[in-house]
């Protein structure tokens, strides 16, 4: 068995582990331990570690720039595809899903492939890359549940002022923004993690460990399984993976590519699990709504399908990524990457055609009555 398989089979073991845990750990304040680990240690030490490891390369930072123009491409596209797989405008579904779904988990479902399959070296130009779409789940997508949370709980007496010092102050109060300057001051300090005391940097490695077990345990202790909602958010990142490879083939077609690696980096790097972060955000605004008693029966954001939206595509992107590296050189072909994409995208969609099909009343005398209904009067 290969090593990336058994890579694979290991973070999916740790998910049917939690959903094992469920019985165990149905009391919401042990969630809620478990999820205060993950956002307040174990993810901001993964962060720090992974800002401090940056060596940037000048002919490079058109990565970042690339996965920051795809994760606002994928936030327009969700925006207007959502409603064809009957999900409501303005509704807590519809903005838990533009949220996640224009945001990328590499860590967890692509990292541990590139490095088995294309090497170090492209492993560097994909946490490069990597920073663009930092910068949108941390940053951008924060900025937009805020503005989602004010606007859905009708906060209209706070001046702009006011909640632009509010949403600065949110962000630099949270651990993981915190984080982010601190590494930001000691990077222009030229200071990396080899630089830190032992003891120190040691124990921020241990802390980062932490996150991958513990996120993917969470994912499995809090799923909920609703097949009618599994089906929906199956058909959803189904159309999302066919769009990308859409979107990758025809990048591949247009930009010169200077090795295969690097054009496989460019259809598996998007095609990586939506990230926990935005979640995170989803999460801290709930429990603003809890604190007060008019908010909380009127929630922004749909939590239980963001956990179930996690959990399903966390699979569903390795074994997306797994068959990408396995397929050999098919996949460094522009018309192959599109086709497969477009055949994706059918896929998601045939379900809804069939039920328009069969909703629709085709026979004679219908028919007849429609075409004399639209017909001019003379």
């Amino acid at each position: 068995m290969s090593i990336a398989l058994q890579k694979t089979l290991s973070l999916l073991l740790l998910i049917v582990i939690g959903i094992l845990l469920q019985k165990k750990l149905q009391n919401e304040d042990q969630k809620k331990g478990l999820k205060t680990i993950i956002l307040n240690i174990a993810l901001p030490a993964m962060i720090f570690v992974a800002l401090l490891k940056i060596e940037i390369n000048p002919d490079l930072l058109i990565l970042p720039v690339l996965a920051l123009a795809f994760n606002i491409v994928m936030i327009v596209l969700t925006k207007y595809s959502l409603p064809f797989f009957g999900i409501k405008s303005d509704s807590p579904a519809m903005r838990t899903l533009m949220l996640l779904l224009p945001s990328l988990a590499p860590g967890l479902t692509c990292f541990p492939f590139i490095v088995e399959y294309l090497g170090d070296d492209v492993l560097a130009w994909a946490a490069l890359a990597d920073i663009g779409n930092k910068l949108f789940v941390l940053v951008l997508a924060y900025l937009l549940a805020m503005s989602w949370y004010y606007k859905n709980q009708n906060l209209k007496a706070k001046s702009n002022g006011q909640k632009v010092k509010e949403l600065l102050i949110a962000m630099v109060s949270e651990p993981i923004n915190m984080v982010i300057l601190v590494a930001i001051v000691l990077l222009s300090f030229g200071f990396h993690m080899d630089s830190m005391p032992g003891f120190l940097s040691e124990s921020i490695l241990m802390m980062k460990d932490m996150m991958t077990p513990l996120v993917l345990l969470f994912i499995g202790i809090a799923v909920i399984f609703k097949w009618d909602q599994l089906r929906v958010i199956t058909s959803l990142l189904t159309f999302r993976a066919g769009f990308t490879f859409m979107l990758s083939g025809l990048f591949i077609w247009l930009v010169p590519m200077p090795s295969e690696a690097a054009i496989l980096l460019a259809v598996v790097f998007p095609q990586s699990a939506v990230s926990f972060w935005p979640f995170a955000h989803m999460s801290a605004i709930r429990k603003l709504e809890y604190d007060n008693e008019r908010q909380k029966d009127n929630p922004t954001f749909d939590l239980e399908l963001g956990i179930n939206v996690l959990a399903v595509s966390m699979p569903f992107s390795t074994l997306l990524i797994l068959g990408v590296f396995t397929s050999g050189s098919y996949f460094t072909s522009p018309l192959h990457i599109i086709s497969i994409g477009g055949l994706l995208v059918g896929a998601a969609l045939l379900p809804k055609a069939i039920q328009w099909v069969r909703s629709t009343d085709f026979s004679f005398e219908n028919m007849r009555e429609k075409v004399l209904k639209d017909s001019p009067v003379e």
